[in-house]
């Protein structure tokens, strides 16, 4: 198990795993969760500004996700995500993009109301096949200590 004490700043991951994201899986995620003309029906992608299909963001960010659970060797002692920052998206993520992430601790410090607990904060940046950058964020997370 990994605890606070075993996250380094600076520790940086990038995942083995990729991901092939197709035309089926966009209508299949947009449909259910997300369910914007362009990225239901291809002719309607193709009259957008993005010139076809294109995944939701949303759906960059659940494949980010999984990608990122990916490079977890071992297990965290993770209590809960405290939140999500900085959310942003300069390129969409089309149909046939293989995604890759890359993972950095940009930030640790021990709770102050509760010391046998600390705060992570990972900067994520998923890529696709030319290693354009599709997506980053930062997420925080609560992780327990090592026990003493």
């Amino acid at each position: 198990m990994m605890y606070y004490e075993d996250l380094a700043l600076h520790d940086s991951k990038i995942s083995e795993q990729t991901h092939e994201v197709t035309a089926e899986e966009i209508k299949a995620f947009a449909g259910q969760w997300d369910p914007m003309p362009f990225h239901l029906d291809e002719e309607v992608a193709k009259a957008s500004p993005m010139g076809g299909l294109f995944a939701s963001s949303l759906h960059t960010v659940a494949i980010g996700t999984r990608l990122g659970h990916s490079m977890i060797e071992e297990g965290i002692a993770m209590i809960a995500g405290l939140g999500w920052d900085e959310l942003r998206f300069p390129k969409p993520v089309m149909v046939g993009d293989v995604l890759r992430c890359k993972s950095e601790i940009v930030d640790k410090r021990v709770s102050k109301s509760k010391p046998d607990r600390g705060i992570v904060v990972t900067q994520m940046t998923v890529t696709n096949q030319n290693e354009e950058v599709v997506a980053t964020y930062k997420f925080t997370n609560m992780v327990f200590r090592r026990p003493e």
